[in-house]
């Protein structure tokens, strides 16, 4: 068996390559990130081996470093294995006590845990098209967090410009409100409209809902309000709403080429009551392949949801906190989407009261959910089969 072991950066990536008899084939050299550098790596593996099984590829999961690495060795067939750069660090100093890490060390520590055969999953054709998936989730994440900390500052201005308005509505965060405030972002501007126009921006925004009363009420609370007269304020409020917009628009588009993949897929995990495109995307597309995972354990601790532990001699604690290692967007995903389900299926929500009935707290309660859900997920995605509510 032929073990390659490669570790990544962003210009250039250091190889190692070595036998199941730990001779050394080739001593650790350099290639450049570019279509050169990878077909010197091909040609110098090639030349020791034509059979690709057996030989065995390993890199460390650097993100967007990997990516372009990671397709073009699967595209030539090899088997590739992704490594957690927390287990490389581990593996590393269990062989030597010396705090030693350079890039020809970690090459040399990647192709010894392929040798070693430390129960890798390889990486399959599947999980590495399914990035497509997980870059749009991602994507639409930070879109949304985005969103949300300009939804933050219109709330901020707003207290300044017109303080009054938050108790005549709902919220301020509805095309009503905005529609008002981006054309009269201050309570001066509000008290001088003419109420005619005021009425038909209001009915027409809110499409109907909102009539001459609820302009009137607008209206009156802008004329005697404490709100600040600062046009700079003000155009700040203009474009943090314009900017909304355009995000409402970006999120939208992309929620539709993730239901476009998730129509593609037909994954059994939208049967489940609660589990949306959207956090259904994010939960395979995080997961990924599910046989790179030997059973639902291993997915938690790929979320950094399973209980860390601390026992030393006599000493144990009986108070464990999340480990919060690992993907946080699955984590995310994955207790969000158990909170909906404990909403909508009749099963989870018993299960999250009984543990809270238990003493537990709410969050705790909710991630011994997570986990059924994960279990849950694993069982279905392995066979195929649809949700089906207990009886």
């Amino acid at each position: 068996m032929i073990y390659v072991g490669i570790d990544v950066a962003k210009d250039k990536h250091d190889c190692f390559i070595t036998n199941s008899d730990g001779e050394v084939l080739f001593q650790v050299f350099t290639i450049q990130n570019n279509r050169d550098g990878f077909d010197d790596l091909f040609a110098k593996i090639h030349s020791i081996s034509t059979d690709v099984s057996n030989i065995k590829v390993g890199l460390e999961a650097t993100g967007h470093y990997s990516y372009n690495l990671l397709g073009y060795l699967i595209d030539k067939g090899l088997p590739t294995f992704v490594i957690n750069p927390l287990h490389t660090n581990l593996y590393r100093k269990s062989l030597s006590l010396r705090k030693t890490k350079t890039d020809k060390v970690d090459a040399r520590t990647i192709a010894m845990m392929l040798m070693s055969d430390v129960n890798l999953k390889s990486y399959s054709d599947t999980s590495y098209h399914n990035e497509e998936l997980k870059s749009l989730t991602r994507y639409r994440f930070d879109k949304v967090q985005e969103r949300a900390q300009l939804k933050q500052s219109v709330s901020r201005l707003v207290t300044i410009l017109f303080p009054e308005l938050e108790k005549l509505v709902p919220t301020l965060h509805i095309a009503s409100v905005y529609a008002l405030l981006s054309e009269l972002p201050s309570a001066g501007k509000i008290a001088s409209c003419h109420l005619t126009h005021l009425t038909k921006l209001l009915e027409n925004a809110s499409k109907g809902r909102y009539s001459r009363e609820k302009a009137v009420e607008i209206r009156e609370a802008a004329r005697v309000s404490i709100g600040s007269n600062m046009p700079a304020k003000s155009m700040e409020l203009r474009h943090t709403l314009k900017l909304i917009g355009e995000l409402d628009s970006e999120i939208s588009e992309i929620e539709s080429e993730i239901k476009r993949i998730m129509d593609q897929i037909s994954s059994p995990i939208l049967t489940i009551p609660g589990i949306s495109y959207r956090m259904g995307a994010m939960i395979l597309a995080e997961i990924g392949d599910f046989s790179r995972f030997d059973s639902p354990d291993k997915i938690l601790a790929y979320a950094g949801v399973s209980p860390s532990t601390y026992q030393s001699g006599q000493l144990e604690s009986s108070y464990s906190h999340m480990e919060k290692r690992g993907s946080r967007y699955l984590r995310f995903a994955l207790i969000n989407a158990a909170k909906y389900v404990c909403h909508w299926d009749e099963a989870f929500g018993a299960y999250l009261q009984k543990k809270i009935s238990e003493g537990k707290h709410y969050n705790v309660a909710i991630t011994h959910a997570t986990k059924k859900l994960v279990r849950l997920i694993y069982t279905m995605e392995k066979s195929g089969m649809p949700y089906r509510k207990a009886a």
